[in-house]
């Protein structure tokens, strides 16, 4: 495999008495794409910032392009912010070329909604079309590295699936992709996710690596709404998927006890839990006393 053209060693950021981020560690790789998941608050987001060259790192080590990040280093790489860094009193055309020049790149083309806008002031557009330019901003100088940082957020299904079309364009030419998203969609197309809960890393690999044989409990019950009630009063994790009741972390036997006490009928069962109830289940580990 090719040298990492992104790398955490170890970073770890103490603000006060709080730690963001502890002795995080990993990699990216040309022409792969990795997927950064977790709460708000989990740490992604100083991560990035400490991998950037942003923020200082407390302890650990940083490296963009095989060195520390630095401003000929970052001239190499692609960012969009959750804040998007674009300016909101110049139009799309405008905020392109700037970006642009700052790069000493020529402006990419304005296709679609994007052009149609194209002398509008940013103030003035729906945020999925801001998101939508701040992607494009960020791959006008041809980036080695393109970092993503809840890139579309408030972006609409059919944008969402053509700003995730030239991410795997991009890694398919050799740029290495570091993506945060919330979307469990979204992080089925990395090539590997990390998974990050109070400032660690708790968990990394594919979906299947981080959910392994992890379990969950379902109830067959017709009384869901009773059975949700319940079961959320005993204070068990429970989630619905439609009007299908999931539990997390409790045992099919715990669950049956809970709804003949509440006089619910329902049918629990063990089935293989989803990546969302795993990080629920790895926070709390990693939460526990």
């Amino acid at each position: 495999m090719s040298a990492p053209l992104l790398e955490a060693a170890g970073l770890t950021k103490v603000f006060g008495s709080t730690t963001a981020a502890d002795d995080v560690s990993f990699e990216v790789c040309p022409g792969e794409v990795v997927g950064l998941l977790g709460a708000n608050g989990a740490g992604k987001t100083t991560v990035i910032r400490m991998l950037l060259g942003l923020l200082r790192p407390t302890s650990g080590r940083a490296e963009l392009l095989g060195t520390s990040p630095s401003l000929t280093t970052r001239r190499e790489l692609g960012y969009v912010p959750q804040g998007l860094g674009l300016y909101q009193e110049l139009t799309v055309a405008e905020n392109l070329a700037f970006s642009a020049q700052a790069y000493g790149a020529e402006p990419a083309e304005l296709t679609g909604t994007l052009a149609d806008a194209a002398d509008r002031q940013l103030n003035g557009l729906p945020l999925g079309l801001q998101r939508q330019l701040a992607f494009l901003c960020a791959l006008a100088h041809t980036p080695r590295v393109l970092v993503l940082d809840e890139p579309t957020s408030g972006v609409d299904p059919l944008a969402r699936a053509r700003l995730w079309n030239t991410v795997r364009e991009q890694a398919d030419r050799g740029v290495a992709v570091l993506v945060t998203t919330h979307y469990m969609q979204e992080a089925r197309q990395c090539d590997r996710l990390l998974l990050m809960s109070r400032g660690l890393v708790v968990g990394r690999g594919s979906e299947a690596d981080i959910v392994g044989d992890t379990a969950v409990v379902l109830v067959e019950t017709s009384a869901w709404e009773q059975a949700f009630s319940a079961l959320d009063a005993a204070g068990l994790p429970v989630t619905l998927a439609g009007t299908a009741v999931r539990v997390v972390g409790a045992t099919p036997e715990h669950v049956a006890l809970v709804l003949q006490d509440a006089g619910v009928d329902g049918r629990p069962r063990p089935v293989t839990a989803t990546i969302d109830e795993r990080m629920v289940l790895l926070a709390t580990a990693h939460t526990a006393p």
